[in-house]
């Protein structure tokens, strides 16, 4: 199997809605955008699939050497990292950044709680601001202001991810919220991890859907309008994901700790189409 083939099965085992945006592309970006995503589901599967911390460990390790690979005169081992080799000269992908996705990997096997916000972003940088850069360089920019959109709209999907998936991440012993924010609206960390929601934890899900909401309008106004129209399938993501809050939302965000909201694929479609046409404003 050819290394972009295993990375097009790869994509295919998913339903994310992280390729939902990019059927619009031309060829080469579409097959970078899928590699770049079998990447990121590989560096998830050592986090969730490894119950041993060490042998975790020492496979983020060898990712760390293998990737190395693709930057040196070496041929990677692994396929995707193989694809990766192609596709990272001429989209200009850096190093660093997707360095930055095993870093948040690493975090995910340290560290189950995070105290502040600042903290939590310093996560979500790792997961997903690097993430966000790395889509903004496939699909081109001409001024450098659009990396700092991408970062910042990263963290806003980040966000919307840790909002839906409270109760999930409960039942595998981790709580993304800041604790400072616990504390803040008296929740005692047992509301989640029981899953038994009350009326501070609902209050306390609305601050959080609020400030991702706000997150969303901020990643927006940094995007230069030279570079809107190259960035236009990152917003259809972008508009699927907020579609996903805005119906958390209307369900009730206490409900996340009972069940995981999600958007059916006719909706993604039309959401992809509107915003295509029409543009993303939050």
């Amino acid at each position: 199997m050819q290394p972009l083939d295993y990375c097009r099965q790869k994509t295919a085992e998913s339903r994310s809605s992280f390729l939902s945006g990019f059927r619009f592309l031309p060829q080469a970006q579409r097959d970078a955008m899928t590699v770049l995503y079998a990447f990121c589901r590989e560096l998830d599967d050592v986090a969730d699939d490894c119950s041993d911390l060490g042998v975790a460990q020492a496979a983020l390790h060898w990712w760390r050497g293998d990737l190395a690979k693709v930057f040196g005169s070496e041929t990677p081992e692994h396929p995707v990292n193989q694809a990766l080799k192609s596709i990272a000269p001429p989209f200009a992908l850096p190093h660093g950044e997707l360095a930055e996705l095993i870093d948040g990997m690493q975090m995910d096997l340290n560290q189950v709680r995070y105290q502040t916000f600042d903290d939590l972003k310093r996560y979500c940088r790792c997961v997903a601001g690097a993430v966000g850069c790395l889509i903004a360089r496939i699909l081109g920019f001409s001024d450098p202001q659009t990396l700092a959109y991408a970062d910042k709209m990263g963290l806003a999907l980040q966000l919307t991810n840790i909002i839906r998936d409270v109760g999930e991440d409960a039942r595998n012993g981790r709580i993304y919220l800041p604790m400072a924010d616990l504390q803040q609206f008296d929740v005692p960390a047992a509301v989640i991890m029981q899953a038994k929601p009350d009326a501070a934890f609902a209050e306390m899900m609305t601050f959080q859907a609020a400030r991702a909401r706000a997150t969303y309008r901020e990643a927006v106004a940094l995007l230069p309008d030279a570079d809107r129209k190259k960035q236009k399938a990152g917003l259809i993501m972008a508009a699927i994901y907020y579609a996903l809050l805005e119906e958390i939302e209307r369900d009730g965000v206490q409900n996340v700790l009972r069940y995981k909201i999600a958007i059916p694929s006719p909706r993604k479609k039309r959401i992809a189409l509107k915003t295509w046409l029409f543009g993303f404003k939050p």
